[in-house]
């Protein structure tokens, strides 16, 4: 049940991103940072995704893990958006709280796998 929830957020919040990197292309003319922005943030949910159909449980807490470290470099460009006034503050509150909600979720399941397998 929650890998299903996980499933569906990671998913909506890479909706979310594709959505804000088209409108920082053609409306603010920002490409670097989307291009950075777009890959990371659409990566979470793919490595999910790649997790379903792990070889192992160390193969499954790997494509976990890669998730985790994308959506903590997902953070880091979103706030690099909004301290350079490419976001508005309520812009960046909104997906940076789902992003750092699919990280809290990440490392809780994490924490778990792993006192599992130990």
């Amino acid at each position: 049940m929650k890998d299903g929830i996980l499933k569906e957020k990671s998913k909506r919040f890479a909706i979310r991103v594709v959505n804000l990197c088209r409108i920082l292309k053609e409306d603010k003319k920002e490409f670097e940072i989307s291009k950075q922005l777009i890959r990371s943030g659409t990566s979470i949910g793919a490595n999910i995704r790649e997790a379903e159909h792990a070889q192992s449980r160390s193969d499954f807490l790997h494509k976990r893990s890669i998730a985790l470290k994308e959506a903590n470099e997902t953070e880091y460009w979103l706030e690099i958006l909004h301290e350079t006034n490419y976001l508005t503050d309520e812009q960046f509150k909104s997906i940076f709280s789902n992003c750092n909600e699919l990280c809290k979720m990440l490392i809780a399941g994490i924490k778990t796998l792993k006192s599992n397998i130990s």
